[in-house]
């Protein structure tokens, strides 16, 4: 019954709480990675992938245009949660989806990005399907979730594998349209050096940081002490030089307190879902589930 209800308050957070995707079938599709792929282990992990997006989120309004594009477009000061079930429901359609619903995803978004146009406070147009911008979101995103992994679920988890998925997941920044997308750890790290001449920090920023650290996503009220810290977390990962521009640097003590509450939240949550994307996504290929020490 407890793991029950921790389940649901999990899913419910994800894009498996708005449905249209059969994870299970047809059988045997590997979708656009398959099982054996990075992109497969290093988004398996609610825990992280959460604390990475959060990350993501920062960063990437960072960058003015980005900015600009989910200001005047997004509803997420009035839906934080149906933003994050919906962006949950592109990366796990789109990683452990079968092939076909990870093309409709992939179209959907595109069309989505063809509407979303304007003009920035600073007076510079921008378009949601620019393949620079694309980039920006994409490298922020995918860095992101790879730090988290990192951090929160395998500390251990080799060079090879980490380039190999940036390599991987490229795929669907250029499927968006995205343009020059890095696909190494030395080529994201050579991007983001690059981009930071071009990020600020101004009022509409901290806005949107306020807001998102201010309303823990949940599905109920007691699962909101959770949440809170998994944000915590996400401002913890973010790179300093990041924080620095947010103003959200956090002391050491701070970090390393919020560290340890997760390592005892983790292990409670991949012991409870046992019917998320990644695991019907394995059953689809007929393999059997993993242990919540090797999702």
């Amino acid at each position: 019954m407890i793991r029950r209800h921790i389940e649901a308050q999990v899913l419910g957070l994800t894009g498996l709480a708005l449905g249209g995707i059969d994870f299970e079938h047809p059988r045997g599709d590997p979708g656009l990675f398959g099982p054996d792929s990075a992109s497969w282990k290093v988004h398996a992990d609610f825990t992280s992938m959460l604390i990475g997006g959060i990350a993501a989120l920062l960063m990437q309004m960072l960058h003015p245009l980005a900015l600009a594009g989910v200001w005047d477009h997004s509803n997420f000061r009035q839906d934080m949660l149906g933003r994050l079930r919906r962006t949950g429901q592109f990366i796990s359609g789109t990683t452990f989806g079968p092939t076909a619903d990870a093309e409709r995803l992939i179209e959907r978004v595109r069309r989505i990005h063809e509407r979303v146009r304007g003009t920035a406070p600073d007076g510079r147009p921008y378009a949601a399907d620019d393949p620079d911008l694309l980039t920006w979101v994409h490298v922020a995103e995918v860095s992101n979730f790879l730090a988290a992994h990192l951090r929160y679920r395998n500390p251990a988890l080799p060079g090879a594998a980490q380039d190999r998925y940036y390599d991987e997941i490229a795929l669907i920044a250029l499927r968006l349209g995205a343009r020059d997308v890095p696909r190494s750890r030395a080529q994201v790290s050579a991007y983001l050096e690059r981009m930071r001449p071009q990020l600020v920090c101004d009022e509409r920023t901290r806005e949107i940081a306020a807001i998102l650290l201010s309303r823990p996503p949940a599905v109920s009220p007691l699962a909101r002490p959770v949440s809170g810290i998994m944000l915590q977390a996400g401002v913890g990962l973010l790179p300093d030089w990041a924080a620095d521009l947010l103003g959200r640097q956090r002391p050491a003590w701070r970090r390393r307190a919020v560290d340890l509450a997760i390592g005892g939240v983790a292990p409670v949550l991949r012991w409870a879902v046992r019917n998320g994307s990644a695991h019907r996504a394995r059953r689809r290929m007929e393999l059997p589930p993993p242990s919540p020490d090797r999702l």
